[in-house]
């Protein structure tokens, strides 16, 4: 059989990450397929033009727009979102576990070769980072290629994990793409497939982050920024709302019983207080004023142990 010769002026091109592509031939949904093109080719459309244009009734229209969502290619059908919501976020992610494609060396100089944007990425990514080795550009061709997020949001992904780096280590020391692919995976969970939502996302992480200073003081390690590690609690402390000086309390409570910090210990002290709605000094300070059900008197000892509640949070 002869070869195929797709007759597309450059104007009329339209280019598809291979994980789409990858996943619409797997789904074997031809419909599904003509939906997806067109949302492509229109970047965002209402759902009644989009049936319009395709000349389907609802029922057929319906079926297609669920295979996508099965398909992981639109994060909800329309009766959930609106469908051209949807497609301005492009492609949904895989999951976490799922391998980025081995791509080959043919694979990058297509890719370089046919696809403005992700060469004009990759010569922005390597003037603040330096040269890429392959395996780096490969992981960049994921997160461009399978995951889905646009140029543009790449970029502003790479400068945020460089300022996260600095604000580490100093400057001088940029992001491995390893940390950079690893955050990737975590705006793709979180759709941030255009630059106003990671733009949103950016100003909610920047405003938490900024409550972690005074969380190292609180904890007696001021002086140095928190390890990957430690931001994982303190960035689940500011989402629960704690101030500063609730998470002192918290301290001083592990201390005495742990006689040292343990960082999960003292994650389920707040957590319990979270729990029970409690947040700041006054209101912790209510919770252990008031006298516990069950208290034992007149053994001759304390009326009850008053860290006794703590135990269920040694690891």
């Amino acid at each position: 059989m002869s070869d195929y010769v797709l007759h597309l002026t450059q104007e009329e091109n339209i280019v598809l990450g291979a994980g789409a592509v990858r996943r619409l031939i797997e789904g074997g949904d031809g419909d599904a397929a003509l939906l997806y093109l067109c949302l492509v080719r229109r970047g965002s459309a209402e759902p009644d033009a989009l049936r319009g244009e395709l000349r389907w009734n609802a029922e057929r229209f319906a079926a297609a727009e669920k295979m996508l969502h099965t398909l992981g290619l639109i994060s909800a059908p329309h009766s959930a979102s609106p469908l051209g919501e949807n497609v301005s976020r492009s492609a949904a992610p895989p999951v976490p576990e799922t391998a980025i494609p081995d791509y080959s060396r043919d694979d990058l100089m297509g890719k370089l070769e046919g696809d403005a944007s992700f060469a004009e990425l990759l010569r922005e990514v390597e003037r603040k980072l330096g040269k890429l080795s392959d395996p780096s550009v490969k992981k960049l061709l994921g997160l461009y290629d399978y995951l889905g997020l646009p140029a543009d949001v790449i970029y502003l992904l790479v400068n945020y994990c460089a300022e996260r780096k600095a604000e580490q280590f100093g400057a001088g020391k940029p992001p491995t793409m390893r940390e950079i692919e690893k955050e990737g995976y975590t705006w793709a969970r979180l759709e941030l497939f255009s630059l106003e939502a990671a733009d949103a996302y950016l100003q909610h992480e920047r405003s938490k982050r900024g409550s972690y200073g005074a969380y190292m003081e609180a904890l007696g390690l001021g002086g140095r920024a928190a390890v990957p590690g430690e931001e994982r609690y303190l960035g689940a402390w500011a989402e629960m709302g704690f101030p500063p000086e609730t998470v002192a309390i918290a301290y001083d409570k592990t201390m005495l019983r742990c006689h040292e910090l343990k960082w999960p210990y003292l994650n389920g002290i707040l957590k319990r207080w979270h729990e029970k709605g409690l947040h700041t000094p006054q209101e912790v300070g209510t919770e252990n004023a008031a006298p516990r059900k069950g208290a034992q008197k007149g053994t001759g000892r304390a009326d009850y142990d008053k860290n006794a509640w703590m135990d269920e949070f040694i690891k």
